[in-house]
This record gives structure tokens, C-alpha cells and sequence, in this order.
């Protein structure tokens, strides 16, 4: 054998340094994270040849395999194509993209949005964009994280505020007079346990000290509001003079995701935001989908909502009852509160084994005690399929009481 040479024991520490902690896993015998889907986003789900009820997918809407959005998505490929294979302001920027663009834009009530490849693209590169040194990003503390790497790229200070704590936030403003601009960050909802910003009063905390509010609407955006458009809806918000975010991928049922808000800041970002600039354009499929989306949401989501929020109280209550703890939540996200890091694994892998995908939380997404198991019981889940989930969560709870 050759004697290491200093170069190869670089590389081997490098290597070494970049290896999969994997340990929580491996005591657990079970690892929930991508798991090998094998068909649509149907009621049962398939995974490995079995039958799952999928109460991960956030899918809330039920209409990522509708027959009109499928239909949909192959009418933009035999169109367009495959891909427009070039970046929006190149050669990527179709009718296609300006008219989902405005579609968007007419069913949050913006002036104007701006669509990325997803929604972490444009939370990433939307700071980088806006906020300069000599600035300040004050953002809810449980923020997601492309929201927060985002922040802290864009080379100016940055305070974390107590989550939904509105007399901390306005503790900081009161306190933040030496910088050039201030930016407000939240989500709409927030995506591992469920809670809702309390945005109309962060929107007039801001107005009262001339800062800049931005919402993420991801979990909010055809979920929240009487029509389905989201926080702004829900808040009771006309006017907003803030920026607006959302994925496209959740209720939306598409890919993708968005910027949106006054004309004049979209036609500057539209040339400022590298995220935007240097990715490929969307897929026409996922464009001519989230189009017909709309459409139906429009039509429909009275009927649609009063399924997903059945589904939804049908859940929380039947594990309540069973014993289970939950955050408190007035959103379709159930979260069970499972402790640390390998008691989530634990009970991640007892509903695997009863034919149940849920979402588990661990470090370090979340602290190490506070793991959590996200369901979401999405409009296209059976209620009998509900019904069995109950079932099987409360039998889990009598063999483990």
C-alpha cells in the first residue's frame, strides 16, 4: 500500500468532515426522509408496492391530480413544449409566463408578480435585492428557513423577534430609528405547527413606523381568506403596501413560486433578482396548471374547503381523544408534539408500519425537544380514509400507553 501522501489526507478529511450524521436514524431502525413515491398523489398513496394514507403531502386542496390540471399541464406541453430551455429575461419569458403572472396577480389582489423556479428562490434572492447595509430585517423567530438564509446574505443586521409577540416586535421598531429602512418578515402560516400571524397588526405596526412588511403566504395562499386568497384575505388587508410571497407547490398544486406587490418594485426586482435572472423558466406544464388551478379555485373552493376543514377537524379531534398532544392550531396542519429527536423517528416509524405518511420534524429543523409530527388530511383524502387513520392512531396509542 502507497503511504498517504499530505494531498489525499486533505481529501480524506474532507470526506470525513461531509459524512451523514445518520445515528438518530439508526437507533430508531427507521428513516422517514425520501421516501420512493410510486404514483400520484391518490387516496391510497404507494410506496414500496403498499397502500399509505398520505397525511404528509401539502397538497391541501386535493388538486395536484386533478383530470383538468393534468389535462391542463399537457396542453402547455404540446404547445411549448417540454421547457423553454433559456432564463425569463432571455428567451424563457413565454405568453404562457406573462399570463399566469397576471392571473396570479389578479387572485391575490397585487399589482403586479413575478414567478421563480420555487418559492425558496424567491425568498432567498428577494433580500439580496432590497436590503443593504445600513438596514435592518426584523424577522418572527420560527420563520422558514429560506426566508432567514435569505436575510442573512444580503449583508445588513438582522433581530429575530418572539414568535407572533406583537409587543416585541413594536419594542424594536420603537428602538431601530438609526437605520435606513426596516423590513418586517413573517409567514402567514407557519408551516410546522400551525399557527397564524396576527398580520393585520403586524401590517399597521409597520405602517405606524414606516417599515416594510413581508409575508410568506405558502401555507396560506388558497387555504386562508372566504375566497381562498390567503392572509391578506383573511387579515381584512386592502392596499397593502408590503411584499408578498407564496409557494405554488402547496395548494396551489403546481411548482414554483412568487414575488408580488407594487408594479414599480416588480419591474425592479424583475431585473434584480439573480434567483430570477439566472434560472431556467418554470416549465410550461406547471404554468398552463396553475392557470386552470385558479379557475378552480375560483369556481369551487367553498365546496372544496368545507371537505379539507371536515377532514381536518374530524382529525385533530379523533387525537385528541386518543391522548395525543397537539399544538394548538386554527389551520389544516395537526402537529403531534413527539418530544425529541428519536421518539419522533419512533413514532414516525410505527405509522409507516400501519400504512401512515406523516411529516417528522427533528433537529435541527426544529430544537431537539420539540419535534413534532406534521399531518395534513389534504380535500382529495376518502373520509373512510380518514376514518381508518383515526383508527390506527388510537390503536398506536392503546399498544403504547
Amino acid at each position: 500500500m502507497k503511504p498517504s501522501t499530505p494531498e489525499a489526507m486533505n481529501q480524506q478529511r474532507f470526506y470525513e468532515a461531509h459524512r451523514l450524521d445518520d445515528g438518530v436514524a439508526r437507533q430508531a431502525g427507521f428513516n422517514p426522509y425520501y421516501p420512493l413515491i410510486e404514483s400520484a398523489l391518490d387516496d391510497p398513496l404507494v410506496i414500496g408496492g403498499r397502500e399509505f394514507i398520505n397525511l404528509a403531502s401539502n397538497n391541501y386542496l386535493g388538486l395536484s391530480n386533478d383530470t383538468r390540471v393534468v389535462e391542463a399541464a399537457i396542453s402547455g406541453i404540446r404547445k411549448y413544449g417540454v421547457s423553454m430551455c433559456s432564463t425569463p429575461v432571455a428567451a424563457g419569458y413565454s405568453d404562457l409566463f406573462r399570463k399566469a403572472e397576471k392571473a396570479l396577480s389578479a387572485f391575490s389582489g397585487l399589482e403586479e408578480s413575478l414567478i421563480f423556479p420555487s418559492c425558496y428562490q424567491a425568498n432567498n434572492g428577494l433580500f439580496q435585492a432590497i436590503a443593504h447595509d445600513g438596514d435592518l430585517v426584523v424577522v418572527d423567530r420560527f420563520a422558514h428557513s429560506s426566508l432567514v438564509e435569505g436575510i442573512k446574505t444580503a449583508g445588513c443586521r438582522y433581530r429575530p423577534f418572539r414568535h407572533n409577540d406583537m409587543e416585541h416586535l413594536e419594542d424594536i421598531l420603537a428602538r431601530s430609528g438609526e437605520y435606513n429602512q426596516v423590513f418586517v418578515v413573517t409567514e402567514s402560516v407557519f408551516s410546522t405547527e400551525g399557527s397564524i400571524a396576527p398580520f393585520r397588526e403586524i401590517n399597521e405596526i409597520c405602517l405606524r413606523h414606516g417599515a416594510i412588511p413581508v409575508v410568506d403566504d405558502s401555507h396560506g395562499i388558497g387555504v386562508l381568506g372566504k375566497t381562498g386568497r390567503g392572509i391578506l384575505e383573511y387579515s381584512g388587508i386592502e392596499d397593502y403596501q408590503g411584499i408578498y410571497t407564496a409557494s405554488l407547490g402547496k395548494a396551489l398544486a403546481t411548482a414554483g413560486g412568487m414575488i408580488a406587490g407594487k408594479k414599480p418594485l416588480m419591474d425592479y426586482l424583475r431585473y434584480s433578482v439573480s434567483h430570477l435572472i439566472y434560472s431556467t423558466a418554470i416549465l410550461p406544464a406547471a404554468l398552463q396548471a396553475l392557470i386552470k388551478v385558479l379557475e378552480i379555485i375560483d369556481m369551487e373552493f367553498p365546496v372544496i374547503s368545507l371537505r379539507l376543514w371536515d377532514h381536518t377537524r374530524k382529525l385533530g379531534k379523533g387525537l385528541q381523544e386518543a391522548g395525543y398532544a397537539l399544538t394548538g392550531t386554527t389551520t389544516p396542519i395537526v402537529s403531534i408534539l413527539s418530544g425529541d429527536s428519536l421518539s419522533t423517528l419512533t413514532l414516525s416509524k410505527m405509522m409507516h408500519e400501519q400504512g401512515i405518511l406523516g411529516t417528522p420534524f427533528i433537529y435541527p429543523s426544529v430544537p431537539e425537544t420539540e419535534g413534532c409530527i406534521r399531518l395534513i388530511a389534504g380535500a382529495n383524502l376518502k373520509p373512510q380514509s380518514v376514518d381508518r387513520a383515526i383508527r390506527i392512531f388510537q390503536q398506536m396509542a392503546m399498544v403504547h400507553a
